[in-house]
């Protein structure tokens, strides 16, 4: 039953203290919100809120392989969970970045065939920005942005970790994200929210009827009643059923800009055993859409996400085998079905929606888990503790808004400058009609100077200028900088710092252990961290220094 201290008529008067709060639907969504708001609403403690959660023990979770940006870092250690449980339990790889294998030119057209995403920036002097430096030639080959300005992409190449075993938790000397399996994930999160004080009750949501004022009264269970709260949180995925089916919270269509609407999946094991884990998730297009194909401990998480305008469902599954290879012939492929889109207004009176209740444009840049991360940071930030509903959600559906649109507009991006003219989906993806207005601006911004952080708010921007420059360039745009060439003086120091990366690449090729190698002695053992001078072990308080500093 609904704790006894909730408006039994689920009204919440307004100006009224929120305290009672009640998660509506588990998996990633529901469980890291509820981990989250316990750990930071101070929960159990005088003053603190109450949570409930409420799932069906009849609805699944998508538990095909997730990938991860690297604010999960931040994320997890603000629960509280150690890097070592986190990952030994979820079955968790690191995540150095993406690489896109097609998207820029068709297979067989005889041009560079892929550019790597890594989620380390420049190591070195912050004051000497290199990008315009390797637009204007100061590596002096043709290096490509992947390999000129970051280690990462040949230490993943060499499949090897971004970390060390003597590294502290979430801190290491390249920048990091984790594949994790997301039903396991999802049972971690539920132990630790648990553990911390959430309230969890198993059953069927069959009704939410609203009060006289348009809010939500309550949650109409099989076998526990009436479930009310002050403040309720829609995580209950497409079907919306607070938000979207009680509520009527409009779901606005990003079809044209976003064409893909489908996905099949498969799970294939490794052909060995001691098959290299590759550090990075594979993103290959392919005629109609792309496949994700990332590697977990003993399986690989593989899918399809296609627009079925393009393709019908019996061709990308088709695609996806052929993908795959002989180790997909036994194996039942799982199709999943979404409309690329959002919901301008995802706080609407008592309701919270997070998740893909509140939006999802596809698997592309794991942007479903980054807003779901981002989504219950601004619910603590903007918690109406006090009771003021109104203010709190114009400023929350404001600024979730905000970062739809901008993600939205990263997302694009990786289509729109193909140079792919082998099928109808490339070349309507290049159409400048499918192109956002927002995007464009962008785009006529960068012909004569790269991105950088005055094109983006942080505080809104989910992704930075550094991943902005690595698509862009990555898919061949050119800046033409000329005009300007003679206002960057610092060639040889800049070639000095190109020089000074190359040779750490070595040093980090040397040092770094394999990936699978550190997975197996985490999953074991967990890591050790090196006792720094002064004798004290180091800990999750030291990651603003040492290497953690050469983390963007």
């Amino acid at each position: 039953m609904a704790d006894t201290e909730a408006p039994t008529d689920g009204a919440h008067a307004k100006g009224a203290p929120v305290k009672n709060v009640l998660i509506v639907g588990g998996g990633t969504a529901g469980w890291l919100a509820a981990a989250y708001l316990a750990r930071t609403l101070s929960i159990g403690q005088p003053g603190g809120a109450r949570i409930t959660l409420v799932e069906s023990s009849d609805i699944g979770i998508l538990g095909v392989g997730e990938g991860t940006f690297p604010n999960i870092q931040r994320t997890l250690r603000r629960i509280g969970i150690d890097e070592s449980v986190f990952m030994r339990e979820s079955e968790a790889t690191f995540k150095q970045g993406i690489r896109f294998d097609h998207w820029q030119h068709a297979p067989g057209s005889g041009e560079r065939d892929h550019y790597f995403h890594p989620f380390q920036s420049a190591i070195g002097p912050q004051d000497l920005d290199l990008i315009p430096y390797w637009l204007l030639g100061a590596t002096g080959d043709g290096m490509p942005l992947d390999t000129a300005l970051t280690m990462q992409k040949r230490v993943a190449d060499a499949a090897l970790a971004p970390k060390r075993s003597g590294d502290a938790d979430y801190a290491a000397p390249l920048n990091y994200a984790y594949h994790f399996d997301a039903v396991k994930f999802a049972r971690l999160l539920r132990v630790v929210a648990t553990d911390l004080g959430v309230r969890h009750v198993v059953d069927t949501v069959d009704a939410v009827p609203l009060d006289e004022t348009g809010a939500v009264a309550g949650v109409v269970t099989r076998e526990n009643g009436t479930l009310t709260a002050d403040l309720y949180i829609d995580c209950t995925g497409f079907r919306a059923q607070l938000i979207g089916q009680a509520l009527k919270s409009p779901y606005q269509s990003c079809r044209k800009w976003l064409f893909c609407d489908r996905a099949v999946a498969l799970q294939v094991p490794y052909g060995q055993p001691d098959a290299p884990i590759p550090s990075y998730t594979i993103s290959t297009a392919h005629e109609a859409g792309w496949t994700w194909d990332i590697g977990l401990e003993t399986r690989r998480g593989i899918g399809h996400v296609y627009s079925s305008d393009h393709t019908d469902d019996a061709r990308a599954e088709q695609v996806l085998r052929d993908y795959i290879g002989p180790a997909a012939a036994d194996k039942t492929a799982r199709t999943f079905r979404f409309e690329a889109g959002y919901r301008p207004e995802p706080w609407v009176r008592n309701c919270v929606a997070i998740g893909l209740s509140s939006g999802f444009f596809e698997p592309l840049e794991s942007t479903g888990i980054v807003l779901i991360e981002v989504a219950s940071v601004l619910l603590t930030s903007l918690f109406p503790w006090a009771g003021d509903m109104t203010t709190a959600a114009r400023q929350f559906n404001r600024i979730m808004r905000q970062r739809y649109e901008r993600a939205l507009d990263f997302l694009k991006l990786h289509y729109c400058l193909t140079r792919r003219t082998d099928t109808a989906f490339w070349r309507d993806n290049a159409d400048a009609a499918t192109v956002p207005d927002t995007l464009h601006d962008l785009l006529d911004r960068w012909r004569h100077r790269p991105p950088e952080g005055l094109d983006f708010d942080l505080n809104l921007d989910t992704f930075s200028e550094a991943s902005w420059q690595f698509v862009l360039y990555g898919m061949g745009y050119h800046t033409d900088l000329s005009a300007q060439a003679g206002a960057f003086r610092h060639m040889d120091e800049a070639r000095q710092q190109f020089a000074a990366i190359r040779a750490g690449t070595e040093q980090a090729l040397a040092a770094l252990p394999r990936h699978r190698d550190l997975i197996t002695q985490i999953y074991r053992h967990g890591l050790r961290p090196r006792t720094p001078f002064g004798g004290a072990p180091s800990g999750r308080a030291n990651l603003s220094s040492g290497m953690a500093g050469l983390s963007r």
